[in-house]
């Protein structure tokens, strides 16, 4: 029997959930990124199709790094010789996200001509897509490359865990901008499904996961997107004719680690002729996050005193 419509609930943003479709050996998760990618993207001027890369890079550092069962971090990064030469989205498993994108802005612009939007293959162009897992210094590092594939980072992430975890995947990424009384604000969503190892008692898991992932291909990125669309009525569009529920949600947060102490610990790693070299006309050394664009300025005396 077909199960009622959710309730209807205030739309929840910056936020990932696991969901389990009642009764079926698939599991999901969900995301969806308001102010916390905005403000990610906009600590940078980026042309639209490198800030649409870099909000699906996030959106896919929550949407994995929010099932990890370990304290620690996520790593989201994809390498190429395209006009992005670098992008990443650090996710940590309290629920703060960080990123950002390093590009040519001429061959952007070139490489978008004709295209209503480059995805990742045209601006990444032949490179490698890593997921990094990092427990911290007790632990050795895990990390999985494959080859960059397809015009979204959503088939990059299907093909490692097809390849890495052998784990049936499908995974939706969405990103956009959408009016608001403040003005133009950057949105992000993801949703992703895996199938369960089939049992004695589950039997074949096939059949079940050729239906899920065809219901989850009628997904659409406005959907995702869409602030006045809760989670909740999201999945129900879905799965309402099996049921669906969705788990306690943890929110998400746009954070940068970087402090004065960070760059310091940097700064004294360089020789003194180094750091002599990184001198501006006034006395002061600048140096600024990749990630978040702060501006640290700091007198050569300090830099030596905190370091030492």
């Amino acid at each position: 029997m077909p199960h009622s419509a959710p309730a209807a609930a205030t739309p929840t943003d910056d936020l990932a959930a696991a969901f389990q479709i009642e009764g079926w050996p698939v599991r999901g998760r969900l995301v969806r990124l308001g102010e916390a990618v905005d403000s990610i993207i906009k600590a940078h001027d980026y042309p639209e199709p490198v800030a649409a890369l870099l909000g699906e890079a996030c959106a896919l550092a929550a949407l994995v790094g929010s099932s990890l069962k370990f304290e620690g971090r996520l790593i989201v990064q994809a390498q190429g010789d395209g006009p992005v030469r670098y992008v990443v989205a650090d996710y940590d498993t309290s629920g703060t996200l960080r990123g950002y994108c390093r590009f040519d802005p001429e061959e952007v612009a070139a490489a978008s001509t004709g295209f209503a939007r480059p995805g990742a293959q045209t601006l990444l162009g032949k490179g490698v897509f890593i997921m990094t897992l990092d427990q911290g210094p007790d632990f050795d590092r895990h990390q999985g490359i494959t080859p960059i594939e397809g015009e979204s980072l959503s088939l990059c992430a299907e093909h490692y865990f097809a390849q890495s975890e052998q784990v049936p995947t499908k995974v939706r990424l969405a990103v956009g901008q959408v009016s608001t009384d403040a003005g133009t604000a950057w949105r992000a969503g993801g949703a992703m499904i895996q199938m369960v190892a089939g049992d004695a008692a589950r039997g074949s898991t096939e059949d079940v996961w050729d239906r899920s992932r065809a219901l989850f291909q009628t997904l659409g990125d406005d959907e995702l997107i869409d602030p006045t669309v809760s989670p909740e009525t999201l999945l129900f569009r879905l799965f309402h004719e099996d049921g669906v529920r969705l788990e306690q949600p943890l929110a998400l947060s746009a954070l940068c680690r970087c402090s004065a102490e960070r760059i310091v610990g940097v700064l004294g790693s360089f020789s003194d002729e180094e750091r002599a070299g990184m001198i501006e006309d006034d006395g002061k050394i600048r140096v600024t996050c990749e990630y978040c664009s702060t501006v640290y300025e700091l007198s050569p005396e300090d830099v030596v005193a905190k370091a030492d």
